[in-house]
């Protein structure tokens, strides 16, 4: 699968853009905040209906303009697929494939799969546990539809028992008959959520440890472990005995929604003990594992984003990267670099088709 061609109307700092793809690798260089970055999300919107770095839609249309498109042609199976994505300000975004708006925008989740790395995966290891929630969500909800559906299923219910939670601490009423409904709905769906999670682990760990012996060139073993905010006890039976904590708080405080993932390298929590260069070393071997693990369950090669990764990785590590998103198990690469002249000197040292873009204010044109 590849993406041959991106149109931008009034997207963040772009008036208009229009480009074809190298089947291979496309490298964006230029200064810093000239829009390498905006290109690689605009990308990202065309595969999950969001932004990867701004979850308010209206905010991503450019200052002073009423109306924002972007626009994609995706090539998979030899089958062209035109991707279409509006956003007015005030009103409800448009998405349509080959012209047929969706019904619900997670009917397009998982359809031209998609491995973003930026300089922001470091908030895996140090951000909250929001972080790695998202993390094994955009993973799963790639390849198992089931998993996606239960998912917003779930966050419907949480929202409603929130809502109800907070109406009785204002009326200062209780009703337990309408609780226990929304708690049947969440352990319904709760449960499911949280064995997907943990059949995916199990299966993914392998691949995480070969990426993490690459990329490190070290034979320390890496882990994830699950953290159940409920843990062994009965799904039902846990939110009873939380009730009286949660009608405090006025939300919903165990589920899925509050799970963690622990990260352990050599038995020991990363976190604590890693050195800088061994976290890194993790981030980019937990998402290269993300990128071989849905290429294997979708049957074909996501779209990778390289997001300014050659200033937050040491030479030999981003060599070895470049080296193997080079190799024909991977697909379509995009990269941005601050730096044309060092990336053209690593693609003479490396014969592969490629296609160099220079981001000027908004503007990109092929070298």
């Amino acid at each position: 699968m590849f993406l041959k061609q991106l149109s931008l109307i009034n997207f963040k700092n772009y008036a208009s853009f229009d480009a074809e793809f190298s089947q291979k690798i496309n490298c964006f260089v230029g200064n810093n905040g000239m829009g390498k970055t905006n290109l690689l999300d605009a990308i990202y919107y065309l595969s999950f209906c969001k932004s990867y770095f701004n979850a308010i839609d209206s905010q991503n249309i450019k200052h002073n303009e009423g109306l924002c498109v972007i626009q994609g042609v995706f090539n998979k199976f030899n089958e062209e697929t035109e991707v279409y994505c509006g956003l007015r300000r005030n009103q409800k975004k448009v998405f349509r494939k080959n012209k047929k708006e969706y019904d619900r925008l997670s009917e397009h989740i998982g359809q031209f799969p998609l491995v973003m790395i930026s300089p922001g995966d470091a908030e895996l290891i140090n951000g909250t546990s929001e972080e790695r929630r998202k993390f094994l969500d955009s993973v799963i909800a790639q390849y198992d539809k089931v998993y996606l559906d239960k998912l917003v299923a779930y966050q419907q219910v949480i929202r409603q028992r929130n809502a109800l939670l907070k109406q009785f601490a204002e009326s200062r009423t209780f009703d337990s008959e309408t609780i226990d409904i929304w708690d049947e709905q969440l352990v319904l769906h709760g449960k499911i959520i949280c064995e997907i999670r943990q059949e995916f682990l199990k299966q993914f760990i392998p691949i995480f440890n070969k990426y993490y012996a690459f990329i490190s060139s070290s034979v320390e073993a890496v882990g994830l472990a699950y953290q159940s905010s409920i843990g062994s006890k009965d799904y039902k039976a846990a939110l009873m005995a939380n009730l009286a904590k949660d009608r405090a708080l006025t939300y919903t405080s165990i589920g899925p929604h509050k799970d963690d993932l622990e990260f352990i390298l050599s038995g020991n929590s990363l976190k604590k003990f890693a050195s800088q260069g061994q976290q890194k070393s993790y981030v980019l071997a937990l998402k290269l594992a993300q990128y071989e693990f849905i290429k294997d369950k979708k049957n074909t090669t996501p779209l990778l984003l390289l997001d300014d990764v050659y200033d937050k990785l040491d030479k030999n590590r981003f060599t070895k990267l470049i080296e193997l998103v080079s190799n024909e198990n991977f697909g379509q690469v995009f990269i941005t670099d601050s730096h044309a002249d060092r990336m053209q000197q690593l693609f003479d040292s490396m014969p592969i088709e490629h296609k160099v873009f220079l981001v000027e204010t908004g503007n990109a044109v092929p070298l």
